[in-house]
C-alpha cells in the first residue's frame, strides 16, 4: 500500500502475517475505547461506508450526505480526530484514492488526520492525539 506523504502512520509498515480483519479490528477498537476512555467513546463513530450496495441504495446514500472516501474512524474534538484503520499487514488491505483525499483534506482543515495498521495501532493514534491536545501543540 502506498501511503499519502505527510499523514503519519500508526504501526510497522513492514509487519507481514496472518491478522484479523479490518471489521474484527473495528469492533475490538470501540469495544477498547468504550472500556478504556468511555468519555471518548461519547463523542466516536464508525462510518459505514463498506458494505455492497445497490446502485438505488448508493445514490439514496450519496443523497443522504454520505461521502465516499469517508474515514472510518472520526472523534469529536476541538481538533477532531480523523483516522483511516488497515489491517495490521497492510499489505492485505487497500487504500482508495478517495480515502487518501479525505486524509489529506482532514489534515488541511486541521484535524489530526492518520492512518492506523490494526486496533493497538488505533489506540496508539488515539494517545498521540490526546497528548497534542493536552501538550497544545499542533
Amino acid at each position: 500500500m502506498k501511503f499519502p506523504a505527510g499523514i503519519p502512520v500508526y504501526g510497522d509498515v513492514k509487519f507481514r502475517g496472518k491478522c484479523p480483519r479490518e471489521t474484527v479490528e473495528m469492533v475490538t477498537f470501540f469495544n477498547r475505547l468504550r472500556n478504556t476512555m468511555p468519555h471518548l467513546s461519547l463523542l466516536s463513530f464508525h462510518v459505514d461506508n463498506e458494505r455492497a450496495r445497490t446502485w438505488q441504495q448508493a445514490a439514496f446514500d450519496k443523497a443522504e450526505g454520505m461521502t465516499t472516501g469517508i474515514a472510518d474512524i472520526i472523534i469529536l474534538g476541538r481538533i477532531p480526530f480523523v483516522c483511516e484503520m488497515k489491517r495490521r499487514d497492510h499489505t492485505q488491505s487497500k487504500l482508495s484514492s478517495e480515502q487518501a483525499a479525505t486524509l489529506l483534506a482532514a489534515k488541511d482543515a486541521g484535524c489530526f488526520a492518520c492512518i492506523a495498521l490494526g486496533v493497538d495501532a488505533t489506540m496508539q493514534a488515539v494517545e498521540a492525539w490526546q497528548k497534542i491536545i493536552i501538550d497544545g501543540k499542533f
